[in-house]
């Protein structure tokens, strides 16, 4: 990176501060949401498979959104797509009191929220903090940034839960979407498109379109076995984060050990975030996210052969945080590889989507094996088989740098 533009560049670390804080605000709130299914059920009288349509469309919509968010961002810059996202989450967050029916849930949760933490999620962010921070420096960066997010969903439950016990629920939604507006500020500091990224002593290369850019990435196999191997983290991701309680209810233990196990996974993941990122810059990172997929086959495994009591849910949680979102670094690494930052968040969008459609598939399935069969051993082995999948379809990867292709002539 050149002298000049160096010094155009805020510090690393307000950079680190501004997108980890954004993720952290936007997630914790979207996370959050979970904790008031109860008082709207009781509130509106829909019935929870009513209102859990809602959450589900929002895990669908949430990843939809990100790579049309990621083209707007490499053209007209990541500040604006940030601050329209930012005031969308706040918005659906303030309205979800005010919504009784299935339609309006969905409006308020599903389009509004979900879509605004989209737009002002880890594709807009990864590619912002990859353009703002030295090519050295980009590893241990994204795992900052993702353990944000982390540090959200551990943090607004709690703070949620008082002001519910303190004020009610209602007042509880409107005060994080007012508490998510705090994150404003950070689009200022993350603002600047695509156009600006430049890496040390590159050749001039031209800048692709967003439709030029897509084509080449998806005719290149490496990025469709990391599509694919994204796909399974989502699976797995949700399918625990939606149906962790249930297991742990279905085991016979107390519902208070499933509600630590979730704060354990988000603890954990913190750790497995920093401890990627430092990898990242270490390690073969397809050689990383294949050593994360095998060691959730292997806790998996582990876990569904072992006695279920407190203290192998607990130490199944910590394991499973470790490996929880410890994909992203290394994910969004090697899509940075591929095809340099000028149209990372669109590329990394795409990638997003994978993960949701996964997410969904996930959160869907768990609840249908339950009910048709009374347990969710069928789903963890579907999870262990799809982890060791992942597992393998990484090890195919070229994680050399892909040179850009020619734009064929008319």
């Amino acid at each position: 990176m050149n002298d000049p533009l160096r010094r155009a560049l805020p510090p690393v670390a307000l950079v680190l501060l501004a997108a980890g804080g954004t993720f952290a605000l936007t997630m914790g709130a979207r996370q959050s949401m979970g904790l008031f299914l109860g008082n709207l059920n009781t509130s509106t009288g829909l019935g929870l498979a009513s209102i859990s349509l809602a959450f589900a469309f929002g895990q669908l919509w949430w990843g939809l959104t990100q790579p049309f968010a990621g083209m707007v961002a490499d053209r007209v810059g990541a500040g604006r797509v940030l601050v329209a996202g930012v005031l969308l989450v706040a918005l659906g967050t303030a309205l979800i009191p005010f919504m009784t029916t299935t339609a309006g849930l969905i409006l308020a949760i599903g389009v509004l929220a979900a879509g605004g933490a989209g737009m002002a999620g880890p594709s807009v962010l990864m590619a912002a903090t990859t353009r703002l921070v030295p090519a050295e420096k980009r590893g241990m960066a994204s795992g900052i940034v993702n353990a944000g997010g982390s540090f959200g969903q551990f943090v607004f439950a709690p703070i949620a839960q008082g002001i519910t016990a303190v004020a009610g629920w209602a007042t509880a939604l409107q005060s994080l979407a007012l508490i998510t507006l705090l994150a404003l500020p950070a689009a200022w500091v993350l603002r600047g498109h695509s156009s600006h990224a430049a890496a040390a002593g590159a050749a001039p290369v031209k800048k692709l379109s967003a439709r030029e850019a897509i084509s080449q990435a998806l005719a290149d196999r490496s990025y469709r076995l990391l599509c694919a191997g994204f796909f399974v983290c989502g699976f797995h991701v949700a399918f625990i984060a939606t149906h962790l309680p249930g297991v742990v209810a279905s085991c016979g233990l107390p519902a208070a050990i499933g509600a630590w196990s979730l704060a354990v996974i988000g603890l954990f993941n913190i750790v497995g975030s920093v401890a990627m990122g430092w990898a990242v810059g270490r390690w073969r990172m397809k050689s990383l996210l294949s050593l994360v997929y095998a060691a959730r086959a292997v806790a998996v495994l582990v876990f569904v052969l072992s006695p279920k009591t407190e203290g192998v849910m607990l130490v199944f949680a910590a394991v499973m945080g470790l490996t929880f979102l410890s994909t992203v670094p290394p994910t969004a690494g090697l899509v940075a590889k591929f095809f340099g930052p000028a149209n990372m968040a669109t590329l990394f969008g795409i990638v997003m989507v994978s993960h949701q459609i996964g997410g969904f598939l996930g959160a869907w399935l768990g609840g249908q094996a339950f009910e048709a069969t009374g347990s969710y051993d069928w789903m963890w082995y579907a999870d262990i088989l799809l982890a060791v999948a992942a597992a393998l379809l990484h090890l195919p990867i070229r994680e050399k740098e892909l040179p850009p292709r020619a734009v064929a002539a008319a």
